[in-house]
């Protein structure tokens, strides 16, 4: 913002504020309407050395918002001043002089900790620790593709999904309170048996659930953290020369020596939106080609452990002419050793054929060779799909001269395919949860808020995920019970669920596992072992699940007791 005369204004903002102190500031003036912008001169009431207040500022731009209704939910006053050193520094020293005088009242003012707004506005209710931990996200966001990430989650969708999550758990832990507490003197339509397995059938849904939420959120990570890309190839086929090409500086020496590449490189850049951090590395090769020294075999041990430790793979493979004066293409052992152990590893592998400018020295138009070669390629690297196969030429990128290719060297064309392969690694994956009711749209919308959880977040989840592990590995199905040792289900004082015989059988009658070959046969007590459900134990992990949940969006136990309370006397 700036003023009439040009001058920048900076902002200073006050929360909470008292009527008396706007007053302060503005002497006999009125206070400033609610959300209306109202130009004022500030002025120092405290100087008592003139006759006159002292004017601080000439044109200063106040805004009052009243609470609740604001980003803190307390008052806030807005002070848009000229931003001089001076005038700033004037101004928050007669601020904060209020609190040692006469005229300041409700206590002394002070500078804000770091996040202390923050802190207020979670407090009040303004907003949860997930819209927090977004706002953090977005204040911190360096490239685009994070900046979409961090406000992505500032819309309370995710706090509303761990909610409802919670509830779905709160509500089944009621169900089991309830048959523990009154399933003696009061009837219930369902027995315990299919009690149990309702509950567990919801458990697994919530499961699947959480995991997919949490896949999705190392794909987010990704995009918060950065892409670790590793260069990969034989001594000199160009790494380091694609490395400065794409970082635009002379980041890696580039030499015609075989081996200048010891340690790695590591250089993060912003391609197109995406924080990736580039990993130039030493040149795979064995004794056979030329002895390597055992700082050259230290420096290839550490290259295949940071390819192995990346999420793209990017193998440069060059072009070279043979006696012929024709252009092939050949990749060495260790080479091909350290690429499929990166395939068996998961990772997003393409192939960079350099050197193309030697094609189009002998033959003019590379479009056929680059084709031929590219064929090569796909034979001796199978596991590589075509659309991940590109030809560059470093030399030609690099060379300062008139061109009319817009991009001589295929170094654009290559970035293009690689900043594909970011957006299919960050997509989050909506296929594996296929029982909500959503359409295609609707999924992926869903989904996609899923990458904007936070390393905080995604930790509970998996703590939560182990409860529900542990909810269900209790209530297991027990074997179906031959004729003669029917029986049914009834409940303990100490909340054991166990079969006892009755005529009453057909009430309680388990069969969970008819989809297994069993035994028709069990001994009693083999039957009673089977038939036991610690439902206490079970409410207890279901109860820490939502534990989970709520610390995620900072919601204590206090609305608990009274949620499971509904469940029950509604039961």
């Amino acid at each position: 913002m700036t003023s009439r005369d040009g001058a920048p204004q900076q902002p200073i903002i006050l929360s909470p504020i008292r009527y008396m102190r706007c007053l302060l500031l503005c002497p006999h003036r009125p206070l400033p309407k609610p959300r209306t912008a109202t130009l004022r001169k500030l002025y120092d009431p405290i100087d008592t050395d003139q006759r006159e207040p002292r004017i601080l500022d000439t044109g200063a731009l106040l805004l009052y918002f009243p609470a609740p209704n604001t980003v803190t939910g307390e008052d806030v006053l807005e002070l848009h001043v000229h931003g001089g050193p001076a005038i700033v520094r004037s101004i928050l020293n007669a601020i904060s002089k209020y609190g040692q005088s006469s005229y300041g009242r409700g206590g002394a003012i002070r500078h804000a900790e770091p996040g202390e707004f923050t802190k207020w506005a979670f407090y009040n209710g303004r907003l949860d620790l997930t819209q927090a931990e977004a706002l953090g996200e977005t204040l911190a966001a360096e490239t685009e593709q994070q900046r979409r990430l961090a406000v992505s989650g500032t819309d309370g969708g995710l706090a509303k999904r761990y909610e409802e999550w919670r509830t779905m758990l709160l509500y089944a832990r009621g169900e089991l309170e309830a048959l523990i507490d009154f399933s003696e003197d009061q009837h219930f339509d369902e027995s315990p048996a299919e009690f149990m397995a309702s509950i567990s059938k919801q458990v697994v849904a919530l499961k699947r659930q959480i995991e997919l939420h949490l896949r999705n959120a190392s794909r987010g990570e990704l995009l918060r953290n950065g892409i670790s890309i590793a260069l990969l190839g034989a001594p000199n086929a160009g790494k380091s020369s694609l490395l400065n090409r794409i970082v635009g500086r002379e980041a890696a020496i580039v030499s015609a020596e075989e081996g200048t590449t010891r340690d790695i490189v590591d250089v993060s850049v912003d391609l197109n939106g995406w924080l990736c951090r580039l990993g130039d590395m030493a040149g795979l090769r064995s004794n056979e080609q030329r002895e390597v020294g055992l700082i050259e075999q230290e420096g290839i041990r550490r290259a295949r452990e940071r390819a192995l430790q990346s999420d793209v793979v990017v193998v440069l493979l060059s072009i070279e002419m043979d006696h012929n004066r024709k252009p092939q293409v050949s990749i060495n052992e260790e080479v091909l050793e350290a690429v499929q152990e990166c395939r068996g590893a998961g990772k997003t592998i393409l192939i960079v054929l350099n050197k193309i400018d030697l094609v189009v020295e002998q033959f003019g138009v590379k479009e056929e060779a680059a084709e031929d070669l590219h064929t090569r390629v796909r034979q001796m690297l199978p596991m590589v799909p075509e659309g991940r196969i590109c030809t560059i030429s470093c030399k030609r990128a690099s060379d300062d001269v008139a061109d009319s290719d817009p991009d001589p060297g295929g170094i654009q064309a290559f970035l293009t395919v690689l900043t594909d392969a970011f957006t299919e690694l960050t997509t989050a994956s909506t296929g594996e949860v296929r029982d909500m009711r959503m359409t295609a749209a609707e999924a992926q919308s869903y989904w996609t808020a899923s990458l904007s959880v936070t390393h905080r977040q995604s930790t509970y989840l998996s703590e939560g995920l182990r409860h529900l592990d542990d909810f269900l590995s209790l209530a297991r199905y027990p074997q179906p019970q031959p004729a003669w040792a029917q029986s049914h289900l009834h409940t303990e004082a100490d909340g054991m669920v166990e079969f006892s015989h009755s005529s009453h059988h057909d009430d309680y009658l388990v069969d969970r596992h008819n989809d297994l070959d069993t035994p028709n046969i069990v001994s009693d007590a083999d039957a009673h072992a089977a038939g036991v459900v610690d439902i206490v134990t079970a409410a207890e992990h279901l109860r820490f699940a939502a534990d989970c949940l709520a610390k995620i969006t900072g919601k204590g136990e206090s609305g608990d007791v009274e949620d499971i309370l509904g469940v029950v006397f509604e039961k």
